[in-house]
């Protein structure tokens, strides 16, 4: 690949800054927003993939561009995601495309494509993975219905991967409560607290109610004996930085 230009390495940082000067809860929030801009996306995610349940929760620019059942449907081929199976569990992983990984025309052929893809109009996938352990993978995820990504897009995005899970790992992304006592389900509501994500964001994301997801609130206060959203996604954050430093 030609190496990148200065522009290129000026645009980057500048969307590092952006990213990292907003507040550490806003991390989901202002990346996909930063970095849509950077790579030229048509729909970013921060994608949080539960490598045991076969679950992804999606943090995106355009909020109602992927519809709860659309996030089942993926759920339901999460298997066999090239990406899932290229960056799932493998800590070394790096920025990847679909096209990295099968054709265009043999994916275009697979249920999962068919399934998923086509419906939202989605035809080339990137994915920047910034934390991977046994049970997680979290990436940017960058979506095109027209032109693919090229090479220049692909070495900026890895340019810029280490940094954002340097961030990550300060605490601004959803974050796995390591050891805390809280259902699967609790920890994904915590996950999405701890992104700064409203209770009716998180009912909308899990396609549950908002009072359901205050009653989760309300027991996951009790288990980790705080009073507080932030209190609790501090005490989460802090738990996980105390258990898996170093680790990416």
């Amino acid at each position: 690949m030609s190496p990148l230009i200065s522009r290129d390495l000026h645009a980057a940082l500048d969307a590092l800054h952006s990213i990292g000067d907003d507040a550490p809860g806003n991390f989901a929030r202002r990346g996909v927003a930063s970095l849509s801009r950077l790579i030229g996306s048509e729909l970013t995610t921060l994608s949080v993939c539960d490598l045991d349940s076969n679950h992804r929760s999606v943090v995106s620019d355009a909020p109602g561009a992927i519809s709860c059942r659309q996030l089942e449907v993926f759920d339901h081929h999460f298997d066999a995601h090239p990406l899932v199976r290229a960056h799932g569990r493998k800590p070394g992983a790096v920025t990847k495309r679909i096209s990295d990984l099968v054709s265009t025309d043999a994916f275009q052929e697979t249920p999962l494509y068919n399934d998923y893809y086509r419906p939202i109009g989605i035809r080339h996938t990137m994915a920047v993975p910034i934390y991977i352990d046994q049970r997680l993978l979290v990436s940017f995820v960058f979506n095109r219905a027209g032109s693919g990504f090229g090479d220049r897009e692909l070495q900026l995005a890895e340019t810029v991967r280490p940094h954002l899970a340097n961030l990550y790992r300060l605490g601004g992304a959803p974050t796995r409560v390591c050891g805390a006592p809280l259902t699967a389900r609790e920890r994904e509501v915590l996950e999405w607290v701890a992104a700064g994500k409203t209770s009716r964001d998180i009912a909308a994301i899990l396609g549950a109610s908002p009072r359901t997801i205050e009653k989760h609130l309300e027991r996951i206060y009790e288990k980790l004996g705080v009073e507080t959203r932030t209190a609790a996604a501090m005490r989460a954050l802090r738990v996980c930085a105390a258990g898996t430093p170093g680790r990416q």
